[in-house]
């Protein structure tokens, strides 16, 4: 096997790499501030429609977790990169909360649910049965069918809640209409990401704690890949793949003398 080019780029997960149900994973502090001081281009991505990158920076900063707007990429950016390459300048029928309304805006679309080139669907905490439906119309009169992110499930201190994922099976089932996810595993989220900072997938990495998303949109976007065990994946659970990561570490402390 050829042996693989020094890391020059880093990509990481956010949730179950950096912080967990909001406290700093020992480790994640100076593996920024060792990024920072390298001067290497470096993301933190997150799946996450919901927020902005500025409210991801100060959400993280209150942890002590100091990360440039620039340095944030989320499944919001990457769904709004997507339709501003294919159709620039498009409609679109939100289900969402701000960090993919404001991405949307900023690429110049307009929002309506009045006859939009798609309908979007998003992160949010309150899923309406009557946005729901007026999506399943939408779709069913010709509008193309978009998802920031397949997580059928998301983190919170109460448990499990149900997300974009779980909500797009029961928009497909009542429209017969399959979604195209922008977000993670799509190697799509990666190469965007890399393009945002210059980067390039051969000397990249990619840190996460799921192996069915973050470690496969690495793989598949051509990076080494490294999955920490903080997160949703176990070491057993890694067996149950048929792909692996490049190298499977404890913690992002682990990986901080490779800056």
């Amino acid at each position: 096997m050829a042996e693989r080019k020094p890391i020059e780029s880093w990509l990481t997960d956010m949730d179950g790499v950096l912080i967990h149900e909001g406290t700093p994973i020992p480790g994640a502090d100076a593996f920024l501030t060792g990024l920072k001081e390298s001067g290497k281009p470096f993301l933190v991505l997150t799946n996450n429609s919901i927020y902005t990158p500025r409210d991801l920076q100060a959400r993280l900063s209150r942890m002590g977790l100091h990360v440039p707007v620039e340095n944030i990429w989320t499944s919001a950016l990457a769904t709004a990169k997507f339709l501003d390459d294919q159709r620039p300048g498009g409609t679109a029928y939100v289900i969402g909360e701000a960090g993919l309304t404001t991405a949307l805006h900023d690429i110049g679309y307009v929002l309506t649910d009045h006859e939009p080139d798609y309908v979007v669907l998003g992160e949010t905490r309150t899923y309406s049965f009557e946005a729901l439906t007026k999506a399943i119309r939408l779709i069913n009169g010709g509008a193309r069918f978009i998802c920031t992110n397949p997580d059928e499930t998301g983190p919170s201190t109460e448990g499990p809640l149900p997300a974009t994922g779980a909500v797009a099976a029961l928009i497909t089932k009542a429209t017969g209409k399959k979604p195209y996810f922008a977000g993670k595993p799509n190697p799509l989220m990666m190469r965007t990401g890399l393009n945002a900072i210059g980067a390039h997938s051969e000397t990249s990495a990619m840190i996460g704690d799921r192996m069915d998303t973050d470690v496969l949109a690495g793989l598949e976007a051509g990076m080494q890949t490294f999955l920490v065990l903080t997160g949703l994946t176990r070491p057993e659970d890694v067996e149950n793949f048929p792909f692996r990561p490049s190298k499977t570490v404890d913690s992002i402390a682990d990986l901080v003398k490779l800056i």
